[in-house]
C-alpha cells in the first residue's frame, strides 16, 4: 500500500488511520479516499482490531476538506469519481461495525467534518477550529449535510453552513459536533484512554449493537422496539455475554473473545 496520502497501522488492538498530507493541511485527495476505503475493509476483517482511531498528520489540521483541484477534476465511471467515492466512504464509516474515534488535532473543515461526524466518538483539542466554508468558494457542503443534520439542531446547522465561519472547539461541542474538548497537551492521553476502554469491550456485542442502531435509525418507534428486542436476544446468546455476566458475579474483569 502506498503511504503517500494515508498511513495505517495496528497496535494493541487499535487500528490507526492517519491522513498524511500535512503540507496541504491534510486535505483529502482522491487517492486518500481510495486508500481509506481499503484500510476500512482491512480493519473490519482483522480480528485483532477492536477499535479505529482516525486523525491527521502533524499538529495543525485533522482534515481541511477536499483537495479541490484533485477531487473536483474527477474522471469517468464510479471508480474514477472522487466525489462518489467520498460519499461511499462516509456511508462505510458511518455504518462501520467497530467503534471509531476521531482525534481532532487542529483544523477540521468542509469534508473533514464528514469524517469527524461519521465517527462514534470525537475528541478535539481546545484550540481546534471547525466549519463548513464551502459557500465562500461558491460550493455547498452537500454530502456532509446528511451527517450534520443528524448531529446538530437545524437552525445552528444552517447558520454554520450559510455563513461559512470558523467555530471554536467550545462552540462545536455546544452544537453537538464533538464529544470532548481537552487541552492541547492532554489530547494524546485522552484519546488513548478512550481507545483502551473500547478495546476492552466485547467485540461481538458492539458489532451487533452498532449494526442494530444503524438499521433502526429511521424505523418507526414500534418497529424499532421489536427489532431491538430481537437484537438484544442475539447479543445475550453470545459467549461474550455469558463471560461478562459471569465476571460480574465473580467480581473480576471479563475476558472477551469476540464470540
Amino acid at each position: 500500500m502506498s503511504e503517500k496520502d494515508l498511513l495505517y497501522k495496528v497496535d494493541k488492538n487499535i487500528a490507526y488511520v492517519t491522513i498524511n498530507r500535512e503540507k496541504h493541511r491534510n486535505s483529502i485527495s482522491g487517492e486518500a479516499v481510495r486508500l481509506f476505503l481499503e484500510v476500512l475493509d482491512q480493519a473490519e476483517g482483522d480480528p485483532e482490531v477492536r477499535a479505529i482511531c482516525i486523525t491527521g498528520a502533524g499538529d495543525k489540521a485533522f482534515c481541511s476538506g477536499a483537495d479541490l483541484g484533485n477531487v473536483m477534476a474527477g474522471g469517468q465511471g464510479q471508480q474514477a469519481d472522487p466525489l462518489r467515492n467520498y460519499a461511499r466512504l462516509l456511508k462505510r464509516l458511518t455504518s462501520f461495525p467497530k467503534p471509531t474515534v476521531a482525534k481532532i488535532n487542529g483544523y477540521c473543515l468542509a469534508g473533514g467534518t464528514g469524517f469527524m461526524l461519521a465517527c462514534d466518538i470525537v475528541i478535539a483539542r481546545d484550540d481546534a477550529r471547525f466549519g463548513t466554508p464551502e459557500v465562500n468558494v461558491g460550493l455547498f457542503p452537500m454530502m456532509i449535510g446528511a451527517l450534520i443534520f443528524r448531529n446538530v439542531l437545524r437552525k445552528k446547522a444552517m447558520e454554520m453552513i450559510l455563513l461559512g465561519e470558523k467555530l471554536s472547539a467550545e462552540q462545536a461541542m455546544n452544537m453537538g459536533l464533538v464529544t470532548r474538548v481537552v487541552p492541547f497537551e492532554n489530547l494524546d492521553v485522552e484519546v488513548e484512554n478512550v481507545l483502551k476502554s473500547l478495546s476492552a469491550k466485547s467485540p461481538i456485542g458492539m458489532k451487533i449493537g452498532k449494526e442494530a442502531f444503524s438499521a433502526m435509525d429511521m424505523m418507526p418507534v414500534e418497529e424499532a422496539l421489536d427489532y431491538l428486542c430481537d437484537k438484544l436476544r442475539e447479543v445475550a446468546a453470545t459467549e461474550d455475554a455469558a463471560e461478562g455476566i459471569t465476571a460480574f458475579i465473580e467480581k473480576r474483569q471479563p475476558v472477551f473473545k469476540g464470540k
